[in-house]
């Protein structure tokens, strides 16, 4: 039982803190005020404005018997008294009471009124409309065979405080439940901020200029991950200026090994010893663009199309084939993001004929695939391409040089603006690379 109902709060509660909070705070005010309320009408409204109706019933039971004597001249002097101490408008009709009930069910001032009616005057003696006029009460009453019409101010049976107690109410409701919300909102903005830049520090994006602020809390969750996330870029620049330093240093004795090559006589052994140098320089150039794609670069709007274009430009080639509608703007590391297409292209060109580029854009994502019509993927190996250094030893690397880094490197980049990357068999018989970016 309680389990459904914990489901059933967390399907109709908001999931924000800030409503969350919101309705924390507003809750008890709203059922205090409630609660007032219903106090004051039932306490004192309705108990006054039984009073008043008592007293007005009353006053027309007067008037009703002053109405039976025989004494003309003492009934137009109390009449008149009647009208001009009591604000009535009095007059008397040769007629019947009408039957259609004017009588409103679930108004407290027309209950009143029928009760007090009734009970001087009989249950089919009397006659009252509240809704005819806005402002004035009519009240119909039998006297020796004659209707008295009665004609008064509905204030002397509805206490108009009743009115002001409502607005004051309601305004002070709706002021403290806005000084919450002007509270509430400082309180999680600084919550807010903070996750804003964890995300984007999890995107791989240079957090910069963000300042601990709210409560002391907030402060130190702040002030803690600012000092983790100068610990990690400072790490990943390391990491990144040794692996480039390495590499670039490795490069001078390729360079004189090159050089003594040249001289030798014995071509054969310089023909081997050649392409031992030319694939240790290949490697050497995998391992900077590996460097490259851990070096922090801004986020900025990016046109993805323009990116596709700039690729098959350099390119220049007639097999690659690219298929897009709309114009795409994209917030990511425009370098990053074209060294990521760019290593899928190559890596298609190298291994078949045509490669077939399709994006596509939805509400919230951007979808890319990559298709070739080349010997494809064991499915069982789609894991492992994405491993560093892991090269295949299927048809997909005969003839080709490389150190296994560009499927890796093109997935860091993806999981690092938040996207997603993953390979399925191409409907043209080779490899689809699918990648998924979020707008």
């Amino acid at each position: 039982m309680s389990f459904g109902l914990n489901s059933f709060l967390k399907k109709i509660l908001p999931t924000g803190l800030f409503y969350r909070s919101l309705i924390i705070v507003a809750t008890p005010t709203v059922i205090l005020q409630i609660i007032i309320t219903v106090v004051f009408f039932d306490s004192i409204w309705i108990k006054s404005n039984r009073g008043l109706t008592k007293s007005l019933v009353g006053e027309i039971k007067t008037l009703s018997d002053v109405y039976t004597g025989e004494d003309q001249e003492q009934i137009n002097y109390l009449t008149e008294q009647f009208k001009y101490n009591f604000d009535f408008v009095i007059n008397v009709k040769e007629e019947e009471l009408p039957t259609i009930s004017r009588e409103r069910k679930y108004s407290p001032m027309d209950r009143s009124l029928r009760r007090e009616l009734k009970r001087v005057f009989g249950s089919s003696n009397y006659w009252f409309d509240t809704v005819a006029y806005e402002n004035l009460v009519e009240i119909k009453v039998n006297s020796n065979d004659k209707v008295i019409q009665i004609l008064f101010p509905k204030e002397k049976i509805a206490p108009s405080s009743v009115r002001l107690f409502i607005l004051w109410i309601t305004l002070s409701s709706l002021l403290l439940i806005s000084i919450a919300i002007i509270f509430l909102k400082n309180q999680t903005k600084p919550i807010i901020n903070l996750a804003k830049a964890a995300e984007r520090f999890g995107k791989g994006d240079f957090v910069s200029e963000f300042r601990p602020s709210g409560a002391s809390e907030i402060r130190k969750a702040a002030y803690e991950f600012n000092r983790m996330a100068k610990r990690i870029d400072r790490h990943l620049k390391q990491r990144s200026e040794m692996l480039s330093g390495i590499s670039h240093d490795l490069r001078t004795p390729l360079t004189r090994l090159k050089l003594q090559i040249t001289l030798l006589d014995q071509k054969n052994i310089s023909t081997k010893m050649s392409k031992d140098i030319d694939e240790m320089d290949s490697m050497l150039s995998s391992y900077l663009q590996f460097a490259k794609s851990q070096i922090q670069e801004e986020s900025a709007a990016t046109n993805v199309n323009k990116i596709f274009e700039e690729i098959m430009n350099e390119k220049n080639n007639k097999n690659l084939h690219l298929n897009f509608s709309n114009e795409i703007i994209f917030v990511a590391r425009k370098n990053a993001l074209k060294r990521c297409f760019n290593n899928i292209i190559e890596n298609g060109l190298n291994y078949a004929t045509n490669v077939y580029v399709n994006i596509t854009k939805t509400v919230s994502r951007i979808n890319i695939s990559i298709d070739d019509d080349g010997p494809g993927i064991p499915i069982n190996q789609y894991k492992n391409v994405f491993k560093p250094f892991y090269r295949l030893d299927d048809s997909r690397n005969l003839n080709h040089s490389g150190v296994g880094l560009g499927m890796s490197i093109a997935e860091d980049i993806v999981r690092s603006h938040g996207g997603g990357i993953e390979l399925n068999e191409s409907e043209y018989k080779g490899l689809q690379v699918r990648i998924s970016l979020p707008l």
